[in-house]
């Protein structure tokens, strides 16, 4: 079994309880019907079908998402460096940003910690229509969550991370991927990427 962490809770018209949560070892996204009201942050186990408290079944899953399937592209600019498509089948990482990174003598995936636990969730949340700035706040603690999972500590990374965002943000995009979700850009009101994204999107 799995560990995964509550999002949300909340009621539907028949009072039954509709949980969401997360799992990060294996971006996971998981909805669960279940009569007991849980706050959110609070861990619980599921083994794909049935879900755990303290060892007591509290409910059932009704729903999961799984990243097993989804498709990492790297053929693109991504001004933002990693983003997603409208149907969130693919997950975009920049061209010409490292596929991975060494910290402190630890070898970190960016690929599977920028695309697969970042963006993914994200994209995620976003279709299940949480405001971005959330989504993205739940997609950082995942992406945490999993970079401390390999024995790295999160200031090291997001300090060697943050400055490789910054150069590929000031890199100028020649090749964007005509399914790009625009979300992220439009909440920024980051409108000067957009055109740019536009401009240089094949026709």
């Amino acid at each position: 079994m799995e560990d995964y962490e509550v999002i949300e809770y909340a009621k539907n018209s028949e009072n039954v309880e509709i949980l969401k949560a997360v799992n990060y070892k294996e971006p996971t996204y998981i909805r669960i019907e279940s009569e007991k009201r849980l706050t959110v942050g609070t861990t619980i186990k599921c083994d794909g079908k049935l879900v755990f408290e303290n060892n007591e079944q509290i409910g059932t899953v009704s729903e999961i998402k799984s990243g097993k399937d989804i498709k990492i592209n790297t053929d693109y600019d991504i001004k933002y460096t990693g983003g997603y498509s409208k149907d969130g089948k693919t997950i975009y990482i920049a061209r010409t940003f490292p596929k991975s990174i060494d910290i402190k003598g630890k070898t970190v995936d960016l690929i599977e910690s920028i695309g697969r636990h970042h963006e993914l969730v994200e994209k995620w949340l976003v279709d299940d229509l949480y405001q971005y700035q959330y989504a993205h706040e739940v997609a950082t603690k995942i992406e945490k969550l999993y970079v401390e999972s390999l024995g790295v500590e999160w200031h090291d990374y997001d300090e060697s991370v943050g400055k490789l965002l910054h150069e590929n943000y000031e890199r100028k995009l020649e090749k964007s991927p005509k399914d790009l979700d625009l979300s992220p850009y439009i909440t920024s009101n980051d409108t000067e990427t957009i055109k740019e994204i536009r401009d240089s999107t094949e026709p």
